[in-house]
């Protein structure tokens, strides 16, 4: 168990190490009073105020996407926000008015938690036929936690996110 946690220790090490560096890189790269989001409305903010939004995230890749990380509690709260008058706006906006293709179909209303990605990378030009846009990619895509996995002193998912068989620790020093 000891050599166990000592090599998770020292993972967590390089993998803390890489992501100070990655944040450092993205935000010497962001111009000075840009928006955050491009010109878009503020997403992170409006997910934040929603009911059964059990926690939000953003960040910037590697490869230039801008991407939303936002975890619902469940397929009703994930169908409140898709069904909102800020979603509804942007789909018009992006896609024009529909009709859509119904969304969550093949999830089970009782699936538990829905941890939904969006994803963007802005262009030069817009790319795509009907979309006056200028992106060259965007996507939604929806992940579920899976058994296992592991933790030192906090994770990515909110606390409130269950995770059946997942290895969780925190030093005493940083108490919990």
């Amino acid at each position: 168990m000891r050599r166990t946690l000592s090599v998770f220790v020292v993972c967590c090490r390089l993998t803390l190490f890489s992501v100070l560096i990655l944040s450092h890189v993205v935000a010497q790269e962001k111009p000075q009073g840009q928006n955050p989001s491009g010109g878009f409305p503020d997403l992170v903010g409006a997910l934040k105020k929603t009911p059964g939004v059990l926690g939000v995230d953003a960040a910037r890749t590697m490869s230039g996407k801008s991407a939303i990380f936002a975890w619902f509690e469940n397929k009703k709260a994930v169908m409140d926000w898709y069904n909102s008058p800020l979603h509804q706006g942007l789909m018009k906006g992006l896609a024009g008015p529909g009709p859509y293709r119904k969304p969550l179909e093949q999830v089970k209303e009782d699936s538990g938690p829905i941890l939904v990605i969006a994803s963007i990378t802005m262009a030069d030009k817009p790319k795509f036929k009907d979309i006056n846009i200028p992106i060259s990619q965007i996507a939604i895509e929806l992940y579920q936690p899976l058994p296992g996995g592991a933790a030192l002193g906090g994770r990515f998912a909110p606390s409130t996110v269950k995770v059946q068989n997942l290895f969780e620790y925190t030093p005493p020093e940083l108490g919990k």
